[in-house]
């Protein structure tokens, strides 16, 4: 069989679904049966749930960004971009490359797993102010800028300029947005430490979410559980609030406070990539809707899993959905890898079911809440089941060999407090990482095929 009559496969997107179906593929198919192309801007799978620990520097950014062409094996195509649109009539998905390139990629079967964006609102000077924590750069960057908030803040002879530096506001009170601040706070606690100048009183961290609990999915005492340890380090924990508008220099709060801050950090939760709105399909809460078998109902050869697509939890019923997990993104990305050769082959697909094994929170040091298959646990039997957890789930042995090394270097060295200084100057807020204007709507991408064909 030759290249021209090979079946093509498309994989949209390099996060914990994309990877694990391409893996799977790449195991099971023999290279003269399929083609298989993957698109990412970047040739590596990002391990999220550890991105806070990067903000607080007990990982090294390399040690969770694990390289997709490690593998010798490895024969997939990687095109550098990301898809911004896709025609399933005419079969092709719309991909910007890395230097701004439009290009047109044919497919026989699609797999859409593009993932999630930060969850905005209509508040004024969200965008323009706020951080967020969904890249490894934004990770990187908030490391630098908190640090250096302790540098100007120490530097200071204007005591209002002094207190502003020092107060750091966290929006989210979920997993992304309790780590985070749990994390960041550790830094600043001890990193304070070095600045004999400054008040370790003047230090504020805020947590707030709109929602009347942090992160219920834990249950009510390990929730509790959390809000004791947090409320316990000093961060001033405001449920029940949210953002009405935000400032350079100051956060203003639903309930009217006004916090002087020079600190906000977004992390109130995730919608699906603006991608799935181009298809032109059904959704539910802006998720492609599709069957259990992880395909879009209608149309063959299209697929779609992880955040981006609502697939329905069958080990819950009830018509409950599938949360926007980690342990759902693989486990779904190699059940549709499955189904994909399934489709090649002929045979039945399968419908996707996977109980949850339950949640981990890694709050720093020795504090953490856990929920192992129900079971409840909290401090260290927590920390050891959360990061063993994290470290079994890291996709190769160079990067668990990192992160265990980083972990181990942080507990006997403890932090280091080093802005490396090479984000400083450039643009980090919300705005410049989400880039949701650079997608197509369903005529425009209808209309870009077109014209395209008419040019060939």
């Amino acid at each position: 069989m030759n290249t021209v009559t090979r079946p093509r496969i498309l994989v949209v997107g390099a996060g914990f679904a994309g990877v694990e179906c391409v893996r799977r593929l790449e195991r099971k198919l023999s290279p003269d049966e399929a083609d298989v192309t993957l698109v990412t801007p970047f040739a590596y799978q990002l391990y999220l749930p550890l991105l806070p620990q990067v903000a607080s520097g007990v990982l090294t950014p390399q040690s969770i960004a694990v390289s997709l062409r490690r593998s010798k094996k490895y024969r997939t195509r990687i095109i550098p971009g990301g898809a911004i649109g896709v025609d399933l009539k005419s079969k092709v998905c719309v991909i910007r490359t890395i230097t701004d390139q439009i290009v047109n990629e044919p497919y026989d079967y699609i797999v859409l797993a593009p993932g999630s964006i930060t969850r905005t609102f209509d508040i004024p000077g969200l965008t323009d102010h706020a951080f967020g924590m969904k890249t490894l750069a934004e990770a990187a960057y908030v490391r630098d800028h908190v640090i250096s908030q302790l540098d100007l803040a120490d530097a200071s002879q204007d005591p209002d300029e002094r207190a502003s530096r020092l107060q750091f506001v966290v929006v989210g009170g979920g997993y992304a947005g309790t780590e985070t601040a749990a994390c960041l706070q550790r830094l600043t606690h001890a990193a304070v430490k070095r600045y004999p100048r400054l008040d370790p009183g003047l230090i504020k961290w805020h947590l707030i979410d709109i929602a009347p609990k942090l992160m219920p999915e834990l249950g009510e005492k390990l929730g509790s559980s959390a809000q004791e340890i947090l409320r316990r380090r000093g961060i001033e924990i405001s449920l029940g609030v949210s953002i009405a508008k935000a400032g350079p220099e100051e956060v203003t709060f639903t309930d009217g406070r006004v916090i002087p801050t020079r600190t906000l950090i977004w992390t109130a939760g995730v919608v699906a990539s603006p991608l799935i709105a181009t298809l032109g399909a059904e959704t539910v809460k802006g998720r492609l809707a599709v069957a259990p078998e992880l395909k879009l109902p209608g149309d063959d050869g299209v697929f779609a899993l992880g955040d981006s697509a609502a697939v329905p939890d069958l080990a819950k019923g009830d018509g409950a959905m599938c949360p926007p997990t980690a342990q759902h993104a693989q486990r779904q990305g190699r059940h549709v890898a499955d189904n994909v050769i399934a489709s090649l082959r002929g045979g039945p697909l399968k419908p996707y079911v996977h109980k949850d094994l339950g949640l981990v929170v890694d709050l720093g040091g020795t504090d953490a809440v856990s929920k192992p298959l129900g079971i409840e646990l909290r401090g260290l039997p927590a920390q050891a089941v959360a990061r063993g957890y994290h470290w079994s789930a890291l996709r190769t042995n160079v990067a668990k060999t990192r992160v265990m090394t980083n972990w181990l270097l942080n507990a006997v060295a403890g932090d280091d407090f080093v802005r490396t200084g090479f984000q400083t100057g450039k643009a980090a807020r919300l705005k410049d990482f989400e880039y949701t204007d650079a997608y197509l709507t369903p005529e425009q991408v209808r209309a870009h095929i077109e014209g395209a064909g008419r040019q060939g």
